[in-house]
């Protein structure tokens, strides 16, 4: 069966999806982060009604689930405007949220969601697309092969999140 992936904006009627879809994946991929695995602290400021009611309302934010054949398998969240020195914030767009469900990797879902990022930056007339991503684990690897570059250094910002894994690499890929 061909995997044909496609991207749905999100709206009040699919927000349950989005939420269970990205809680879930985002445990997959980075319950190491948390002591205990208790990601509950970011879960609180990602994935609620309230949160994406706020971000729909943000003209600076879109918001996709991740559909493949038609199922939900990730979520996507872009940053319209987001600077990145030396680039402006009309200059550069975010990839704030890439996040797919373990069941789904290796299919070519990740590779598509990029090339439909790249394509929206385009059209948008941005110079870059860039995002942070753990420098543990095999996403750098994944970017990298996709084009992006490292940029500098970051670290995730949340306090209660283990020290020894919080470090992380800005990426950029040129449009």
């Amino acid at each position: 069966m061909q995997n044909i992936v496609h991207f749905e904006p999100i709206t009040p009627k699919n927000y349950d999806s989005y939420i269970e879809v990205g809680i879930q994946a985002y445990n997959q991929h980075y319950l190491h982060l948390w002591p205990n695995g208790n990601s509950l602290p970011y879960i609180q400021r990602s994935f609620t009604r309230v949160i994406l009611e706020k971000e729909q309302k943000d003209d600076n934010t879109i918001l996709f689930r991740i559909l493949s054949n038609l199922k939900a398998v990730g979520v996507l969240k872009l940053t319209i405007n987001a600077s990145l020195p030396p680039f402006s914030e009309s200059e550069a767009l975010c990839i704030d949220k890439i996040y797919i469900l373990n069941e789904h990797s290796g299919k070519g879902i990740g590779k598509k969601v990029l090339q439909f990022v790249m394509l929206r930056a385009k059209e948008m007339h941005k110079k870059i697309v860039w995002l942070d991503t753990m420098q543990k684990g095999p996403a750098q690897d994944f970017y990298l092969k996709n084009g992006f570059e490292i940029h500098s250094e970051t670290k995730v910002t949340f306090p209660t999140v283990i020290e020894d894994e919080s470090s992380m690499w800005v990426m950029v890929k040129r449009c």
